[in-house]
């Protein structure tokens, strides 16, 4: 190849239920801003095809062949997987001379499975940088290597080279800060709200059994390295560089896996944030590694709202199943730190896990009142490939057989003890069932444990309407949902106002 090639990664930003939504604004990918950076630092050109919604063939193919680019890289997350599936098979109808790789957490999990899919020539394991660079190299040195580390590739016959996969970047200062000009960074969503994603950090210590970090750190041949943070002198640096890019922004959302991971490090970087950035943030946290002394530098950064996971309310299922050995007690202590300090306190749940029931699900319901936390996000399980509790679900019965649930189901698993339409149920009407426990709690005790007891004879009867009640909470949810969004498209400084109010209002 004369010239060096030209890199175009494509990255399909929708899901099945916003496919044909034109309007909708895009995200940040770290990934991808990462892998630029280290190509356009040894001289190739990279684009982006940030897609926003479904294409058909017509409109894709016309994209692909505007960017005039020599190799195509897709960012594959598991639910991606059925429109990668299309689009690469386009480009095996029309563009078969393109050499296209997939990339990201699907495909670090299930490699050969990627790629088993019609189009697709080669799927990069684990951390992407240097594998695509090296394939890069050689492609401009007209060697077209198949024997690259972390790169397995489908021969002509459908044979597959696997190579091995190269140790993980331990030192992350040792990378070039992430390419955020690859995005329309101005006009993604979190711009919108005057606010910029930020990751210091890379994997993480633990091992829950829904997530797929318990499994990917497993790739690499220095596993125990998995966890790994910027410095801190080197992280300002970065967060220095965003905001002298984008001073709009006016807000910071960190999405390292869990912020406070590294004692020594939290308490390096915290007096430098405020000594040198100083603005309001939200991060991830967990419980059981959380002091008041955090809790209170955190505010006195700037913490405005925390993201932590609960999960599941029971702590012997929660042990049990999801590896996560921390008592309810401390939680509830931890809850109150935040209280005192008046930082806003989101958890994440999951409902629908493999073994459990409805009467459990409330467990998690009641231990989100008792907590009193200001906002609550549930998730319904899904069995990611790979994962610990993705072997569970399937050893249990509870996954049908390939192809007798569509992937976008909302509910995966089939269980006879805990019905689909029970799992909805519990899922949209988390919030509201929260709110009511958190009246009845609030009563003094004797009539609280009556009241309580009610209730749940009342959501766990076998005639409850639970299928209908489901079905009316989904269409409020989705009319808020639209609303939200159109305030923040045509009203962003309304949005961020409303932000600050409720913000207010917390201290």
């Amino acid at each position: 190849m004369n010239k060096l090639p030209t890199t175009l990664l494509i990255y399909p930003d929708f899901l099945e239920e916003d496919k044909s939504n034109k309007n909708k604004l895009g995200n940040y990918s770290e990934g991808l801003a990462s892998i630029s950076a280290v190509l356009k630092q040894a001289g190739y050109d990279v684009k982006l095809y940030h897609m926003l919604y479904m294409p058909d063939k017509k409109e894709f193919l016309k994209k692909i062949r505007e960017f005039d680019c020599d190799v195509i890289g897709f960012s594959a997350r598991t639910t991606a997987i059925p429109f990668i599936t299309e689009f690469a098979g386009w480009l095996d109808d029309e563009l078969p001379d393109i050499p296209v790789g997939i990339g990201g957490y699907h495909a670090t999990l299930v490699p050969d499975e990627c790629l088993q899919l019609r189009g697709i020539d080669m799927v990069i394991v684990g951390e992407g940088e240097y594998p695509w660079l090296d394939y890069l190299n050689s492609l401009r040195d007209g060697t077209s290597r198949t024997d690259i580390e972390s790169i397995n590739f489908k021969q002509s016959d459908g044979s597959i080279i696997h190579n091995p996969v190269r140790p993980l970047i331990e030192d992350l200062d040792s990378l070039p800060f992430p390419d955020f000009d690859l995005f329309d960074y101005a006009n993604l969503d979190r711009s919108k709200n005057f606010t910029a994603m930020v990751m210091l950090s890379r994997g993480c210590l633990f091992s829950c059994t829904y997530c797929g970090n318990s499994q990917f750190r497993n790739v690499y041949p220095n596993k125990k390295k998995y966890a790994r943070f910027r410095s801190p002198e080197k992280s300002i640096e970065l967060l220095l560089l965003l905001l002298k890019k984008f001073p709009f922004i006016k807000y910071l959302e960190f999405r390292d896996a869990i912020f406070n991971t590294y004692e020594d490090w939290f308490y390096e970087f915290m007096p430098l944030y405020i000594e040198k950035i100083g603005l309001p943030f939200n991060c991830n946290l967990r419980f059981d590694i959380l002091t008041e002394e955090m809790v209170k530098m955190l505010k006195d950064g700037g913490c405005y709202m925390i993201d932590i996971g609960l999960e599941n309310g029971n702590e012997e299922f929660r042990t049990k199943y999801l590896h996560r050995s921390m008592k309810n007690e401390h939680m509830i202590n931890v809850a109150k730190w935040f209280k005192q300090h008046k930082i806003t306190t989101l958890t994440y749940n999951i409902v629908g896990l493999p073994h459990e029931t409805l009467e459990l699900s409330l467990e998690t319901v009641k231990l989100n009142a008792k907590l009193d936390v200001d906002k609550v996000i549930p998730n319904i399980f899904y069995p990611y490939p790979m994962t610990i509790l993705e072997r569970t679900a399937r050893e249990g019965g509870f996954i049908p057989e390939s192809g007798t649930v569509d992937p976008n189901d909302p509910v995966q698993l089939r269980m006879s003890q805990y019905p689909k339409y029970d799992i909805l149920y519990m899922a949209y009407n988390f919030n509201k069932l929260v709110r009511q426990y958190r009246r009845i709690y609030a009563l003094p005790e004797a009539q609280s444990k009556k009241a309580e007891a009610k209730l749940d004879r009342k959501i766990t009867a076998k005639n409850y309407p639970r299928k209908f009640l489901y079905k009316s909470a989904k269409l409020k949810e989705a009319m808020f949902v639209k609303a939200k969004k159109l305030l923040k498209r045509l009203s962003p400084k309304l949005f961020v106002f409303l932000k600050n109010r409720t913000m207010k209002e917390v201290k």
